[in-house]
Order: C-alpha cells, then sequence, then structure tokens
C-alpha cells in the first residue's frame, strides 16, 4: 500500500508544479488535481502499455521519441476525462508530461530511498 500512496503523493506534487510551470495546465481545485493524478496513474498502469503496442511500429522507426506523444496523449486523455483539469494543447502536454515524469522521479527516489534500475549479477546493483 505504501508505494502506490507515494507514487500517488509524487504524481500528485509533479501535477501541480507542473501547473505553475507551464500556463497551459490548469486545475480549478485541490480535487481535480488528486482525481487526476489517481487517473493518470491508472492510466500510465492500463492504457500507456497498450498504446505503446499499438504503435511499436513507429516507436521503432522514431528510435522511441514516439513515446513523448504517447505521454502526452495519455495526459490530454486525463485531462479530458476529469473536469477542471485542463491541458492546452498536445505541445504543451508532451513537455508537461516530460516534467512530470522527472519531478515524480525525484520525490519517488526522496520517499522511498533506494533506487536499482537493474542488478545483473550477486555483486551489486548499478545504476
Amino acid at each position: 500500500m505504501m508505494p502506490f500512496l507515494a507514487q500517488w503523493a509524487a504524481t500528485t506534487i509533479a501535477l501541480w508544479a507542473s501547473s505553475y510551470i507551464f500556463s497551459g495546465v490548469k486545475f480549478e481545485s485541490a480535487g481535480a488535481l488528486l482525481i487526476s493524478a489517481l487517473l493518470l496513474g491508472f492510466a500510465n498502469t492500463l492504457i500507456k502499455p497498450l498504446l505503446i503496442a499499438l504503435t511499436l511500429p513507429i516507436t521503432f522507426f522514431t528510435f522511441g521519441i514516439f513515446l513523448l506523444v504517447i505521454n502526452g496523449a495519455v495526459l490530454m486523455l486525463v485531462s479530458g476525462l476529469v473536469k477542471g483539469f485542463v491541458v492546452s494543447s498536445l505541445g504543451t502536454a508532451i513537455i508537461a508530461s516530460i516534467v512530470i515524469s522527472i519531478i515524480s522521479f525525484l520525490i519517488k527516489i526522496a520517499l522511498i530511498g533506494d533506487f536499482v534500475v537493474s542488478s545483473t549479477s550477486s555483486k551489486g546493483p548499478w545504476i
């Protein structure tokens, strides 16, 4: 339960910060912010992998850069579903999704602690 709450808190803070960084990202209330963060987490878990699978050829040919468009599209989808959350354009959504990812990543490291990308041997993790 704690990793879920940490992820939700990190996403909420990152969305809040992005609304101050970008004029095209706006929240009408704290409730809209909390619901948007929760829905963004679910969309990233359920919808984003499906979109990645469907767009695999274009993602391959763009060397993964199309994943930025998918991230922006998921953010736009959430803004379309949550009343009180507005993202002005796809371009803003793409740039905001990059900032949201970076901020939430840093917050998760601060909240959870140890971060290991992968471990290939018993000698220890490498980052």
